[in-house]
């Protein structure tokens, strides 16, 4: 289950990263909430979508590795990014609104899933053989 969501979360970072990066404009237009944010700066939003590029190669490689330290490593991005999102949104007044959905559900639950998958990914097995220098 825990490969599963690194997999999907890696997937989703890695879409987002080429979307940012290959259409910012529209990225920009089109997101809830990003208008918000001030004016389109194409450097920030590709800045950007170099972090969820990183994020999105870790949590791929430790779904396809099994490997604990890189989900751990790509989900940081995920998980600061998520928090940001919360204190963001204290500072509207809690809102329900379509900005709070999207938010909800294209940030802090995947950040949530994939800091449960990371930390309870199980670790692997080292091989019996010793490491010859």
């Amino acid at each position: 289950m825990q490969r599963i969501i690194l997999a999907a979360a890696g997937g989703f970072a890695l879409i987002n990263a080429a979307y940012m990066w290959a259409a910012t404009p529209h990225w920009y237009a089109t997101l809830p909430g990003v208008q918000m944010t001030g004016p389109l700066n194409i450097h920030f939003a590709r800045d950007v979508a170099l972090a969820f590029l990183s994020s999105g190669l870790a949590l791929a490689w430790a779904a396809l590795k099994t490997d604990r330290s890189a989900a751990v490593c790509g989900s940081a991005w995920l998980v600061f990014h998520a928090l940001f999102h919360i204190w963001i949104w204290s500072h509207r007044g809690f809102p329900a609104d379509l900005i709070a959905l999207t938010n909800f559900t294209g940030i802090q639950l995947p950040a949530a899933a994939v800091l449960w998958a990371a930390f309870t990914l199980p670790p692997r097995a080292l091989p019996l053989t010793p490491h010859k220098a």
